[in-house]
């Protein structure tokens, strides 16, 4: 049970994990190129999953949730010459889409089939050699799915070349994944709807330091802006960061949050604004889906009525996020109206008391909901769920000063 909490006018400091999005796409590259190192690697469960999986000896491999550890050991196991594994993971992760990853490793010579349903995990991967150097991909798909082919095509021996069909969607990711190869020297270049990526024998010692998570600072955003003065110092972060969701500093001034950054302290500070939070706010969130269950809870908190676009991908995540949203905010006394890729929040003069919020097996429900607690008091259900990306996260939030009883 989160108390109605009221926080002292004080700043916090707040040490949040290194990002899961980095964290996993440098443990891939480091699969394939031992002398990497890797420092502030993520503590979330999925990176956790992912570095067993990647070590396994096991002829089964079960990633559980862990969506980002099924598209890249996809991949992985695909080009890894004479192995072979069955890859698997959770009732909800059999339900979401692999089929557009599992035709374009197909195209390129990889051997994967089906266990149950087509389009579906669990896969049984036969892993080879793959030579084909051109490789075709929906651009509107998971960026996770392009990001996958991107991260074993250095180790290819001809490299590879991705085409990408249609509208991009989701260049953040596939900047982000380009940019931590180039860090580590392998060489790659992105323009238009072409990526290329040259083959790369071998990297010399490198040690790689991983900036914190932008998607968990997410949730001290939203507490800053439903706080009356709270200041929060966040640990680890950087002004030029690659991860989409360092957005959330432009995002949030205008629900009332100031974004100060200390460059050689790689920290940065939350505090109120002096403006006035607008009635309505619209926001497209194309390139940082991850945040969209922070801002539209905000929202709801200051009484700001939302309109949140570019949301197509959240249907198909941990849970369908926009209907569970559409459920858990109007319990609290909102309106949601919600289609395939947006949402529409009507906010409410009055927020209900004492209401158990469903989590659906996603940690973003859980922390989304939990800055509430400075509004009315609330119950967050299977409230350890948050261990996927963020296992610290309640003790943090203990920490900044609010009462929380685990029941």
């Amino acid at each position: 049970m989160l108390h109605h909490t009221t926080l002292p006018k004080k700043t916090f400091e707040v040490q949040i994990t290194g990002s899961k999005s980095e964290s996993n796409r440098l443990l891939i590259l480091k699969a394939l190129y031992p002398n990497i190192t890797i420092e502030n690697l993520s503590e979330s469960d999925d990176t956790k999953y992912l570095q067993k999986a990647l070590n396994s000896k096991e002829k089964e491999v079960d990633i559980h949730h862990a969506g980002t550890a099924m598209r890249f050991l996809t991949a992985y196991f695909a080009c890894k010459e004479n192995s072979e594994v069955i890859l698997t993971g959770s009732e909800r992760m059999q339900e979401r889409p692999i089929g557009i990853l599992v035709e374009a490793l197909r195209q390129m010579g990889a051997d994967i089939q089906y266990e149950k349903n087509d389009g579906y995990p669990p896969l049984k991967i036969r892993g080879k050699k793959l030579t084909q150097n051109k490789v075709s991909i929906a651009a509107t798909t998971s960026s996770q799915f392009i990001s996958a082919l991107m991260l074993i095509a250095p180790s290819l021996p001809n490299g590879l070349t991705i085409q990408l069909e249609g509208k991009i969607t989701s260049v953040p990711y596939i900047n982000m994944t380009l940019a931590l190869m180039q860090q580590l020297g392998i060489e790659g270049n992105f323009s238009e709807n072409n990526i290329y990526i040259p083959n790369k024998k071998s990297i010399e010692n490198q040690t790689v330091v991983v900036e914190s998570d932008w998607s968990s600072a997410s949730y001290f955003y939203s507490i800053v802006a439903l706080s009356k003065a709270t200041e929060i110092v966040l640990k680890s972060y950087r002004k030029q960061s690659l991860q989409g969701d360092a957005a959330l500093s432009t995002i949030y001034t205008s629900l009332g949050v100031e974004t100060e950054f200390f460059p050689k302290e790689n920290a940065i500070k939350l505090s109120k604004s002096k403006i006035e939070v607008p009635n309505k706010v619209n926001f497209n969130l194309v390139n940082t889906p991850d945040i969209a269950q922070t801002i539209a809870v905000t929202c709801f908190g200051l009484g700001t009525d939302c309109e949140l676009q570019g949301l197509h991908t959240l249907k198909i995540k941990e849970t369908d996020r926009l209907t569970a949203l559409k459920v858990e905010l109007e319990k609290l006394g909102a309106y949601l109206e919600i289609n395939e890729a947006s949402l529409k929040l009507t906010s409410s003069n009055t927020i209900f008391k004492n209401v158990s919020i469903n989590t659906y097996n996603d940690h973003r429900m859980a922390m989304a909901f939990a800055p509430l607690a400075l509004k009315t008091s609330l119950q967050i259900n299977d409230c350890e769920v948050v261990s996927k990306s963020y296992p610290t996260f309640w003790e943090d939030l203990k920490s900044v000063g609010f009462s929380i009883d685990f029941q």
